[in-house]
């Protein structure tokens, strides 16, 4: 076995393995049967991160495990529990932690005879630094020991120090491995606030045309994986640069040049508006696909402009729905993501004028797609949809001359409605615990008593004292046996 390239730094295992302790028992298993075995690929990435970025929390929740052992030698080590072999062919065994939680585990192999998205030739090795030299880029080429010792065989944790993208190996040839590669080196640019080193960035735009290759599944998901990082304005700047945005949402490339009345757009043209807007909404908006509705709520415009004679793009929340929905599905989206960004799009003006619609028409509007399971007080819970719909219009008004001026009507009417919703849900519940009628059976006289005693129950279901059907009751007889004995 060729000797490790050990760092001096540690990642802290005691997280690792206290999240996963059964990772402890699998690396332990196999180094007590002779075999070398490390964590590999982001738990180690994370760890470093942890150390080197003071705001940074280090939270593992997925581990992965590499090892000398062939699959033959892990099944007999591992026999003793139940597994899955769905990727023994690449040498990955799935093994169930007591908990029925799955675990990868996966001999060190080396890849060949690619056609631009997946290996055709797999070949097991017995030499960690084979396996990591082999991997994409240089800050997922690290690996960690079972004492947390960093094993670092190809310039990782530099690269990690000084934020900086860089391929393993030939960029070129590693991103004509996988042309999902390219999105990849945007995606982990966005997650770590990297820089693409100049090899790197020139060998992406020398390939970017590949990606055409690549499925629309495997890049919806790292398209998506962009969108979920706090940083994703930049990953959408990136892909422009990289000339890799005209492949995947061309629509939004066309929005160039698209102008906007400076009145309400000083910031400029249309796709100028968008990648503000993202990146206001990058500050708080978690949901990827409402930020896919927020990179999409304009691409309407140059077709609607087209339509009007270049007199103004009403109607762009329409047409730019129905290009929504297109996307959506080009990405092979699910037919509920589809009708969600659909949705968003189609109302992120009118949502603008809430404050200004009558109450019934309001009533109806933040109704949609409600969760009565919730109380009305879980906003985010009650009203997922109406939520994430403030949230794109938020930052849609930021970047814009109207900021607070256009959202911040919205959101006080939403709030009094809330207190009047609030009331109804709390009125409803108590009518469901008891009403008229049980007064009636329990001996009440029909007439303004029966309202008067609702209005006495009523007041401690609201105050919360009473909060099931037969306390109600309870105090509903003792109230009618009091009014009884002073008749």
């Amino acid at each position: 076995m060729a000797k490790s390239k050990q760092s001096d730094w540690k990642i802290d295992i005691e997280v690792v393995f206290q999240r996963h302790p059964f990772a402890q028992t699998l690396l332990e298993e196999l180094t007590d049967a002779g075999h070398d075995a490390v964590l590999v690929g982001g738990v180690i990435r994370d760890g470093l991160r942890d150390q080197l970025e003071p705001e940074f929390s280090f939270d593992p929740k997925e581990v992965d495990i590499a090892t000398s052992a062939l699959p033959a030698e892990m099944k007999e080590i591992f026999k003793g529990h139940k597994m899955m072999k769905v990727g023994e062919a690449f040498g990955v065994l799935v093994i169930m932690s007591p908990e029925q939680r799955p675990y990868e585990v996966a001999t060190f192999r080396i890849e060949g005879g690619y056609d631009g998205r997946r290996p055709s030739r797999v070949e097991h090795v017995r030499e960690l630094k084979e396996d990591l030299i082999r991997r994409d880029f240089t800050v997922n080429g690290l690996a960690a020991r079972a004492d947390g010792v960093v094993l670092d065989y190809v310039g990782g944790i530099p690269d990690l120090e000084k934020r900086v993208i860089r391929a393993i190996g030939d960029p070129a040839e590693r991103f004509q491995e996988d042309y999902l590669r390219l999105l990849r080196a945007v995606r982990f640019a966005s997650l770590l606030d990297a820089e693409l080193s100049p090899e790197t960035w020139d060998a992406i735009q020398e390939n970017s045309e590949g990606l055409r290759q690549i499925s629309a599944e495997r890049i919806r998901d790292e398209f998506l994986g962009i969108l979920s990082t706090s940083k994703s304005a930049k990953g959408i700047r990136l892909l422009d640069e990289l000339n890799l945005l005209e492949i995947i949402l061309p629509e939004l490339v066309a929005c160039k040049g698209v102008p906007q009345p400076e009145k309400y757009h000083p910031e400029g043209d249309v796709f100028i508006h968008t990648l503000m807007a993202l990146e206001i909404g990058d500050q708080f908006i978690l949901n990827p696909r409402v930020k896919l509705a927020l990179l999409l709520h304009d691409i309407g415009k140059p077709m609607a402009l087209e339509i009007n004679q270049g007199a103004h793009a009403g109607g762009h929340d329409q047409i730019g729905a129905d290009m929504a929905a297109e996307i959506c599905r080009r990405l092979r989206m699910s037919n509920t993501e589809v009708r969600f960004v659909e949705s968003l799009v189609r109302e992120h003006q009118r949502v603008g004028q809430l404050n200004l619609m009558t109450r019934s028409h309001q009533m109806k509007f933040i109704m949609q797609r409600e969760d009565k399971e919730h109380s009305v007080r879980e906003v985010a819970t009650r009203f997922p949809w109406l939520s994430e719909l403030v949230q794109l219009m938020i930052a849609d008004s930021e970047a814009s001359a109207m900021k607070s001026k256009a959202w911040l009507p919205v959101v006080q009417t939403i709030q009094s409605m809330l207190v009047h919703l609030d009331e109804l849900d709390e009125t409803t519940r108590a009518h469901k615990l008891i009403d008229g009628n049980d007064l009636l059976q329990l001996g009440a006289q029909k007439g303004p008593q029966i309202g008067k005693l609702l209005d006495q129950i009523y007041e401690q279901i609201f105050a919360g004292d009473i909060k099931t059907r037969d306390e109600a009751l309870k105090l509903a007889s003792e109230l009618i046996s009091q009014k009884r004995s002073k008749s």
